[in-house]
């Protein structure tokens, strides 16, 4: 099959485009652990679980004394939570009650070997509880000040779940922007915080959060699609969780310079923020089959639980993404473990699980190999750097014509992202290397690659 000779479109994209479609390392996929229920296993047969899926991280919604005990040395990494109701019992407004609780549930858990990695303060605050918006800031820094006392701040990082619908804005990407209603200061103050800290932005992702017409079911769960182009930026998007992701940065960089003109990178002032992605997944339990757009999930209820197959191939989809790596670095938190049969609400609410409560399975997330059907394993064969691109894109063409499969790096496809030249060569050499069994001399192609015992960052 013959490459169609590819562009590297980014380039010549506004600074502010390239500052959020960089490619750095993959990031790490984690789940939330949430316990509204009265029928789930004991924690310790949970961390025999996430084991035996090689699940790294889980995020919980408290400081539940046996959870933490159950997560001692079992490797896996660990998010937890001074509730909403924690901030309101008077954390947020006194450094003595911060310092207590964070002994209590962080500092000595954490000595005894549970790998808490992030404190998050309040949960989705702006939307659940607007009137504890005030104390969100100040709890924040009171419980950093006892982190960084302790030595921990380095390692364990403070944030806030902010829920998409923060957004009054998100579509196109380029103009996202936080809602009018809610007080820009303490959002400023906030991300003021996070970058001072080094810590990151949460968001609560969720494909049904969107009611656009623009969005199929294809372009929601990571299949192929045509993409939606950003005519603002002139950056065409594959999936929307990095529309969505995007026009959280776009959103964020407003409120940091207090203009609703997005000419001058973040780069150029304090430096970009990470992001988190807290939450994101479809709840699977249903029989109904959505419509092609999902515009039916977010305005009817009654379709929001959708078919397992479609919240199997959003949270597989979901896995590739993250540990690819591309376009941008991002970790994410499927949302959640287990059916949860006491949650309030639609039905949608009792059936994101992605395990039954007695630890079956609802459907195969495979949170090991996700991330690596772009990639091979034992040693790889990438393109040198420096290599002119026209000796690159004919080594493509060579690769391409003679026995590598390169449908995967057409454009809007899986592997497509990174759009660059060196990114789409490395995939073509290395996939025409493993296909030669990684053969003496299949890895040159005129001087243009070479092989590597790990695979390419690019």
């Amino acid at each position: 099959m013959a490459l169609t000779h590819l562009r590297v479109v980014l380039l010549a994209a506004a600074t502010l485009q390239l500052l959020f479609l960089s490619s750095t390392d993959a990031g790490e996929v984690g789940v939330c652990y949430g316990r509204d229920a009265d029928n789930l296993i004991d924690p310790t047969r949970v961390v025999d679980l996430l084991k035996q899926n090689s699940i790294t991280m889980v995020r919980i919604y408290d400081t539940d004394p046996t959870v933490l005990r159950a997560l001692a040395n079992s490797g896996i990494k660990v998010m937890v939570a001074l509730s909403n109701k924690d901030l309101d019992s008077g954390i947020g407004r006194d450094q003595n009650s911060a310092q207590q609780w964070v002994n209590n549930n962080v500092v000595s858990y954490y000595n005894q070997g549970v790998l808490i990695n992030g404190v998050t303060v309040g949960n989705e605050v702006f939307k659940q509880r607007s009137d504890l918006t005030g104390m969100l800031v100040p709890a924040m820094r009171y419980v950093q000040e006892v982190l960084k006392a302790a030595n921990l701040a380095d390692v364990i990082k403070v944030s806030t779940p902010v829920a998409f619908d923060a957004l009054g804005v998100s579509f196109p990407p380029s103009a996202g922007q936080f809602r009018d209603d809610i007080p820009q200061s303490v959002l400023k103050q906030m991300i003021d915080f996070l970058r001072e800290t080094g810590s990151y932005f949460s968001i609560n992702l969720y494909p049904h959060a969107d009611p656009s017409e623009h969005i199929s079911l294809e372009y929601a769960t990571f299949g192929i699609n045509g993409g939606v182009f950003d005519e603002g930026s002139g950056v065409t998007y594959y999936s929307l969780f990095d529309a969505q992701l995007d026009a959280v940065y776009y959103a964020i960089d407003r409120v940091s310079r207090s203009s609703s003109s997005v000419s001058t990178s973040m780069a150029q002032q304090n430096g970009p923020i990470d992001t988190i992605v807290s939450e994101s997944s479809l709840a699977g339990s249903g029989g109904r089959i959505p419509s092609h757009s999902m515009a039916t999930l977010a305005n009817n209820e009654a379709d929001q639980l959708v078919p397992k197959e479609i919240a199997q191939a959003y949270n597989n989809g979901l896995v590739r993404r993250v540990l690819s790596g591309a376009p941008r670095d991002v970790s994410a938190y499927i949302f959640s473990l287990f059916n949860e049969n006491l949650k309030a609400g639609p039905p949608m609410e009792r059936n994101f699980g992605i395990f039954y409560p007695n630890g079956t399975k609802v459907y195969d997330v495979d949170f090991v190999h996700g991330g690596s059907t772009c990639r091979s394993k034992a040693t790889w064969c990438v393109a040198k750097k420096g290599v002119e691109n026209a000796r690159l894109q004919a080594a493509i063409d060579y690769a391409c014509n003679n026995g590598a499969d390169c449908s995967a790096i057409q454009q809007g496809q899986a592997c497509y992202q990174p759009n660059t030249l060196v990114a789409h060569a490395s995939y073509a050499f290395n996939d025409y290397y493993q296909r030669k069994g990684q053969a003496s001399g299949t890895c040159d192609f005129s001087g243009a690659a070479s092989i590597v015992d790990r695979p390419s960052p690019s």
